[in-house]
């Protein structure tokens, strides 16, 4: 899938317990890449600080999510770029994957990164992988620098139990689970709709490239093992019991028109912790993905937000 990154990126790995995740980083022009190296893993090492971007977690989802926003920051950061377990190029293990599993391998791939930069990192992340960052903070602190979520959610926000829905029901059922996948979302007429019922709040932003990076990574082999267990709720959590005890500075990013999660919703779980949560903005006219709706505007704000982190 490195066909869908910018020019200058290429294809690295971690070793993790779950698998090898793939992530993507600047390995060449016109980026500035050290040649220096570390036996761990087989990633460079430089003196500039590292950032980390982390994709949601729904069908077709990648590191690709970021790959409008992350070119930005190469020639000041290096820049990682994973896809998680199950999802783009990373191992697809066959398992019933849960919220644990997720919380294991973003701390594997943070702690390699401290072991590598000796150094916490900014982690931006989205939806899902946002409402899972804020757990590893809360648990590791020693690895999260500040954290600037989009849409950060459990998906069990507040009591509310998606499993109890059609949806969920369905796709817990054999048989009619890799159906439910293969119609839903493993083909292009499918990935297309999907983007444009419920991911942008405009279907004129959505272009082929798009349609195909998240086509590829939905059809991977065994990529609905992830995909179902994310339609099944089996990772979904109430953030709303964990907010009180995140210490890691953080701002939330949310879309006006984003369909899962409204910024009511958002509003609701930073006004829990509101000297953790410093920063509340939201984007007019955007769905759930604004960093590939508006990447330009998500750049900026990620940028001043960063320099704040630095001060």
């Amino acid at each position: 899938m490195i066909q869908f990154h910018p020019p200058g990126f290429g294809q690295r790995t971690f070793t993790t317990s779950l698998g090898v995740v793939a992530y993507y980083a600047p390995v060449q022009k016109p980026w500035r890449v050290s040649t220096a190296s570390d036996s761990r893993t087989d990633s460079p090492v430089s003196k500039r600080p590292p950032l980390l971007f982390l994709h949601s977690l729904g069908g077709g989802s990648s590191a690709y999510e970021w790959s409008k926003v992350y070119p930005a920051f190469a020639s000041s950061h290096d820049v990682i770029a994973p896809d998680l377990i199950g999802w783009g190029q990373s191992t697809h293990p066959i398992r019933d994957y849960s919220s644990e599993d997720y919380l294991q391998n973003i701390t594997e791939i943070l702690e390699a990164i401290r072991n590598l930069y000796d150094e916490p990192v900014p982690v931006i992340a989205t939806s899902l992988t946002g409402g899972l960052s804020i757990r590893v903070a809360i648990a590791r602190p020693d690895l999260v620098r500040s954290l600037f979520l989009v849409s950060p959610s459990g998906y069990g926000d507040f009591g509310v139990d998606y499993r109890r829905g059609l949806g969920a029901q369905l796709a817990a059922t054999p048989g009619i689970d890799r159906l439910l996948y293969a119609v839903g979302a493993a083909n292009e007429l499918a990935v297309r709709n999907f983007l444009q019922q419920f991911l942008f709040a405009k279907a004129s932003r959505i272009t082929d490239e798009m349609v195909q990076a998240y086509l590829a990574s939905a059809l991977q082999p065994n990529a609905e093992y992830s995909a179902l267990a994310s339609l099944k709720g089996n990772i979904f959590f109430d953030l709303a019991l964990f907010m009180n005890q995140l210490t890691v500075p953080t701002q939330f990013i949310w879309g006006t028109n984003t369909r899962f999660n409204t910024p009511t919703l958002g509003r609701r779980l930073a006004a829990l912790n509101q000297d953790a949560v410093t920063q509340f903005t939201e984007i007019p006219d955007v769905g759930i993905l604004p960093h590939l709706e508006q990447p330009a505007v998500i750049s900026g704000i990620l940028q001043s937000w960063l320099s704040r982190d630095l001060d």
